[in-house]
């Protein structure tokens, strides 16, 4: 089932990179003064959507070749999953990530360590969402 070990697989590259950004990257740019934060985050976030939202949409399609070709419904609830990331980042993300985009790094703002802390948090959602879809995927590769 080569469909399915790759959405396995591309599924736990897109954990393993949010997963990054919580354990290293955003505890490392926390400890930042406010103009390098902001700085870094922006720098990162334009790279990092870029390749999240690409594995996210690979992950999904090939979930859903493989749940088509063996009608394992494990295939389909891990793609799904996965794509949930979408929807929560717009509805949840998104305002925050604009907030953070709007503030010039060179003159910070009072509230722009507090944006981007709740950010980290926001992100940590992201991360559960491509654990659970990696684990549901697992399941279903186990039987193949």
């Amino acid at each position: 089932m080569l469909l399915g070990q790759l959405a396995l697989i591309v599924a736990a590259l897109f954990t393993g990179a949010a997963l990054y950004v919580n354990v290293a990257d955003q505890p490392a740019r926390l400890r930042l003064n406010a103009t390098s934060m902001l700085a870094e985050w922006k720098t990162a976030y334009k790279h990092g959507t870029a390749m999240q939202a690409s594995l996210v949409v690979l992950g999904f399609l090939l979930g859903l070749l493989a749940w088509w070709e063996t009608s394992d419904r494990r295939w389909l609830v891990g793609a799904v999953v996965l794509a949930l990331k979408g929807p929560y980042t717009f509805i949840f993300i998104t305002p925050t990530n604009r907030q953070i985009l709007g503030i010039n790094p060179d003159r910070g703002e009072p509230n722009s360590r507090a944006l981007l802390e709740n950010w980290g948090m926001l992100h940590a959602v992201r991360t559960i969402l491509g654990t659970t879809a990696t684990i549901i995927l697992l399941s279903a590769s186990m039987r193949y």
